[in-house]
């Protein structure tokens, strides 16, 4: 077959489709035959965690949509992964990488699922993922599950992959799927995306539906999508779209969402856009090459007409420190979770699910569980605690009100931009949106990229300054998979 997976974009997938080149049924053997040869041979690369007995039942059904009626929109016959912390209502099952929930099946697809099926999106398999979006322990590798292993970085196998939605950022980055769904709480779309080389969208808390997702944190919440080019990420993000009444979060987004957000691709968006730098804080842990990489990237930003606000300086940025918000509205959010999967689900409680581990010690407790043992203990799951009350409107206060707003009003900035993923922590408690675009690779082949930011709902001008970015100064390279084989 001569079409070319490697690096094909969903435009150029779907040409493909509609002229007949080739059929969803074959694209989804190619990405399986990919899969076989550098996901599960060799050193094991471990992105992926399971695989839809359906998916070509499904590919062959959508190959005779399209012939009978024609596609149903970009995403029609298109495979995509999702985190494995995302339910599908099918045979797959729904784990968060963690042994104790391996026999899980949800009852129903979460709501973006529903979306995707909508949008004639095929639902080819679950990606591994940090265990509970590494939030089981401390020390525990980026990447790394109970149930899947170990996801290694293509790039460099020494290099993180970063976390938690590992799986679905290094899958994209092989061409083991055209696009995938990561989930974030702080910074697990943005730091895979990162160290991935692939694009990250974290939107909006309230923008994309959380029901069906395993959740962390019911103020942190979001998924978002991943693939190699921004326009392909805008695609599978319109797709994720639509309202779910179900979710308290939503009702914020009333008059702020865009059917299309395609129309914000803009080549020359950089131009007249005012782009400010934090420097104090965030730059603290770049080494000398990666501050040459973030620097250069600057530079060019500047060429294709952007004003640069250097330092723009988050005045609260020192002051935001440990947060018990995660800490305590996981047992609440986990066990609320669990009691929607139904009566015959194995865990029904996170003391299920700690007590099964300690059952399973040599399988299960190979970095411990002292994460999962302080939500359990040490939370009462009422989100009662003075301590949380005002932790939460102190991350409020210092992120939002006083740290990004602030400095985003004081400088008239459209974005922030910050090296690598470093500004996650403070634009997840504010539930603020970043796009991760690839910039560059280290001396060693490591990754590294750039993340624009903004304000709730300001997706637009992330979209149309991070592909301006891109299409301008295209850095991403596909990773040389050979030495897997």
């Amino acid at each position: 077959m001569s079409f070319e997976i490697v690096e094909a974009t969903l435009p150029e997938i779907q040409a493909a489709l509609d002229s007949g080149e080739i059929t969803s049924r074959q694209l989804v053997l190619m990405y399986l035959e990919r899969i076989a040869d550098h996901d599960k041979n060799g050193l094991t690369i471990n992105s992926v965690l399971e695989i839809n007995p359906d998916a070509l039942f499904i590919a062959e059904s959508l190959d005779v949509e399209r012939q009978l009626q024609g596609p149903r929109g970009p995403l029609h016959g298109i495979p995509v992964l999702l985190k494995d912390n995302i339910n599908t209502g099918d045979k797959m099952h729904t784990s968060a990488g963690s042994l104790a929930l391996a026999d899980s099946f949800a009852q129903e697809d979460a709501f973006i699922v529903t979306r995707l099926r909508e949008a004639g999106a095929i639902i080819m398999g679950k990606a591994n993922m940090t265990e509970f979006a590494n939030f089981m322990t401390n020390g525990m590798p980026s990447g790394f599950s109970s149930r899947g292993g170990q996801v290694l970085n293509p790039y460099n196998i020494s290099t993180p992959t970063g976390g938690s939605s590992a799986g679905s950022a290094v899958a994209v980055a092989c061409n083991f799927c055209a696009v995938s769904v990561g989930t974030e709480t702080s910074g697990s779309i943005l730091n895979p995306g990162n160290l991935g080389s692939v694009i990250g969208i974290k939107p909006t808390v309230g923008m994309i539906s959380r029901s069906g997702i395993l959740p962390l944190s019911n103020t942190q919440d979001t998924a978002g999508p991943m693939a190699r080019t921004v326009r392909d990420a805008v695609l599978l993000l319109n797709a994720l779209l639509g309202q779910d009444d179900s979710d308290a979060s939503m009702g914020t987004n009333t008059g702020r969402l865009h059917a299309d957000y395609t129309v914000f691709l803009d080549a020359d968006g950089l131009k007249g856009a005012r782009i400010g730098i934090p420097r104090d804080y965030y730059f603290e842990e770049l080494t000398d090459e990666q501050l040459a990489l973030f620097n250069a990237s600057v530079d060019r930003m500047r060429e294709l007409g952007a004003t640069i606000i250097d330092p723009a300086e988050i005045t609260t940025a020192r002051e935001i420190s440990y947060s018990s918000v995660v800490l305590n509205e996981f047992k609440l959010s986990l066990n609320a979770y669990l009691a929607k999967l139904g009566p015959g689900a194995p865990m029904r409680t996170l003391k299920d699910i700690i007590d099964f581990n300690h059952a399973h010690p040599v399988e299960t407790l190979k970095f411990g569980q002292a994460t999962l043992l302080d939500a359990e203990y040490t939370t009462s799951g009422t989100l009662t605690e003075p301590q949380y009350l005002r932790d939460r409107a102190t991350d409020l206060r210092l992120c939002k009100e006083l740290g990004i707003d602030a400095t985003m009003r004081e400088h008239q900035l459209d974005v922030l931009l910050f090296p690598a993923d470093f500004g996650a922590r403070i634009t997840s408690r504010a539930g603020y949106p970043s796009i991760v675009v690839p910039s560059g690779y280290t001396s060693a082949g490591a990754p590294f990229g750039v993340t624009f930011s903004a304000r709730a709902y300001e997706e637009p001008v992330l979209i149309r300054l991070a592909y301006a970015y891109e299409q301008n100064y295209k850095v991403r390279k596909a990773p040389s998979l050979q030495s897997f084989i």
